[in-house]
């Protein structure tokens, strides 16, 4: 049986912070949300809720799947608000799929299985003023995956003007943490 998202989320962030988060990853919000019993899964709710995000890359690491981005106008990794899955790196990779089109994704061996995050990212996001929705944070839980970069992807003109694959390099004024991250797992050379 799924353990609630609650407890879920209430796992991955402790876990995040005890294994992988720098001295400077405090996650003071999520971590004071989580506290206060805030329905996290719910786009609604306000400072700020839970998002999940791919960074696809193909197998030597030298390239990253990304989408430029139809309301933001630039370019990022795949992702989204949370919906209901199995993980969250479950949501994640429906993100990526349904956004890109990408086949064969699979998780990188760094999860070994788990659904421990590769970075969690609390960023300010602008409101949509149409829907009522001011501004808030996305907490994003950011997952790693590994796909062929030969195969075919097909955009979801809804929300992306396209996807590709990119240099990894694209990922320094997008997700400097990531990067740095990404990086340490890549034998020198191998880029």
């Amino acid at each position: 049986m799924t353990k609630p998202f609650a407890a879920r989320l209430t796992e991955a962030v402790a876990r995040y912070r005890a294994e992988i988060a720098g001295p400077r990853e405090l996650l003071s919000l999520l971590r004071w949300q989580i506290d206060q019993g805030h329905a996290l899964d719910s786009r609604d709710t306000f400072p700020g809720h839970v998002t999940t995000s791919a960074y696809v890359l193909s197998p030597d690491h030298s390239r990253i799947l990304l989408i430029d981005h139809v309301v933001i106008g630039r370019w990022l990794q795949p992702g989204g608000h949370w919906e209901e899955a199995e993980s969250f790196h479950a949501s994640a990779a429906r993100e990526a799929l349904e956004e890109t089109g990408v086949q064969g994704l699979r998780l990188h061996p760094w999860h070994e299985g788990s659904d421990r995050p590769f970075v969690i990212d609390s960023h300010d996001v602008p409101g949509k003023p149409s829907r009522g929705e001011p501004a808030h944070v996305h907490h994003d839980l950011q997952y790693l995956f590994l796909a062929d970069p030969g195969a075919p992807l097909v955009a979801q003109i809804e929300e992306v003007h396209a996807a590709a694959w990119k240099p990894l390099a694209e990922l320094a004024d997008i997700a400097p943490l990531g990067l740095a991250r990404i990086c340490s797992l890549t034998p020198p050379g191998a880029l």
